[in-house]
């Protein structure tokens, strides 16, 4: 078993949090309810970053960053009708999702 950090952000509807992270290249892999109707606990997943996507109260605050390496930053910006911006690290783009939390999408410096 490979050791990894999987960030938890709050969202308040999982479906649309889950097509919104479909756009930036994320593929749901489950989802989990202990009744029906009761919050959602979600994963995603892009390659082997993963984001667990939680509907229940007191999982995470809203407003969260996330830092994001990818290999093509300017490619999620096209996508998000953004454009990403040179740095001294790299070229980056903020994003946020529907629920307010922020993902700082970067392709490091060569």
């Amino acid at each position: 078993m490979e050791e990894e950090v999987i960030p938890i952000l709050r969202v308040e509807d999982a479906s649309a949090a889950v097509e919104w992270y479909e756009r930036l290249g994320f593929a749901k892999q489950w989802e989990h309810r202990f009744e029906p109707g009761f919050p959602a606990f979600v994963e995603v997943a892009r390659g082997s970053v993963r984001i667990f996507l939680s509907e229940h109260r007191g999982d995470a605050r809203p407003g969260t960053l996330v830092y994001l390496r990818v290999r093509d930053v300017d490619a999620v910006a096209a996508e998000f009708g953004g454009q990403a911006e040179d740095l001294p690290w790299g070229r980056e783009i903020e994003l946020r999702d529907p629920d307010g939390n922020r993902l700082r999408v970067a392709t490091p410096a060569s």
